[in-house]
């Protein structure tokens, strides 16, 4: 279905009022809406497109799916934490130097970690407060925004309701006098057939008289 964007339907809901005042022409506007197909389930062109959060991270993609189906977080793994000894007993020459690299890699991890808080500390704080800032100030232009959109609407209805009931008022007196004007031509169209009714019968009278002499 193609839309036409430059059409704007519009109506006077703060003049009109037939529909309360004659019930019968609601029954007759609700069976025709009845008749009516079905507005499109799709969104009008104007609409943008729903926008996809975190459409080039699949991790954060992933995590905002799981805050939205309410699911718990997975449960940490701890064996890549654990030291374990070697399996067999007693144990192995191999087995023993695979235990030692694993707790090598173990504290080199630890190590890192310990690097990578020691960073977060040191400059984590102002980067949270930088990012804060930015996040607050975007939401304020945001409730901006939408109060001027806001404010414009309720502009757009009040003037809308003032025209409306300006014009309204208009339209009821030229209704009115054309009621008015519509009476008067009636009652001289019956004026009319009454004089010419009295006429028909006085040229009668007139015709009868005539015979008579």
């Amino acid at each position: 279905m193609v839309y036409d964007t430059t059409t704007v339907f519009d109506s006077l809901p703060y003049y009109d009022n037939d529909l309360e005042l004659y019930p019968f022409l609601k029954e007759k506007v609700d069976k025709e809406l009845a008749r009516e197909p079905k507005p499109p389930q799709t969104m009008h062109p104007l609409v943008p497109p729903p926008f996809e959060l975190f459409k080039s991270n699949s991790l954060l993609a992933a995590e905002l799916a799981r805050v939205e189906a309410h699911h718990l977080l997975p449960p940490l793994d701890t064996v890549r934490y654990q030291l374990p000894a070697p399996t067999s007993s007693p144990g192995t020459d191999e087995g023993w130097r695979e235990a030692i690299r694993n707790a090598h890699a173990q504290l080199e991890h630890q190590r890192l970690r310990h690097t990578n808080l020691a960073l977060l500390q040191t400059y984590g704080q102002n980067a949270w407060r930088i990012n804060n800032y930015l996040l607050e100030e975007t939401a304020k232009q945001s409730e901006g925004a939408l109060e001027e959109l806001k404010q414009l609407t309720t502009e757009l209805n009040r003037e809308r309701k003032n025209s409306q009931t300006r014009y309204g008022a208009q339209l009821t007196t030229l209704e009115t006098r054309w009621t008015e004007l519509l009476s008067s031509i009636l009652q001289i169209e019956m004026a009319n057939v009454a004089l010419e009714g009295e006429v028909e019968r006085l040229r009668t009278k007139e015709g009868e008289m005539a015979s008579l002499s």
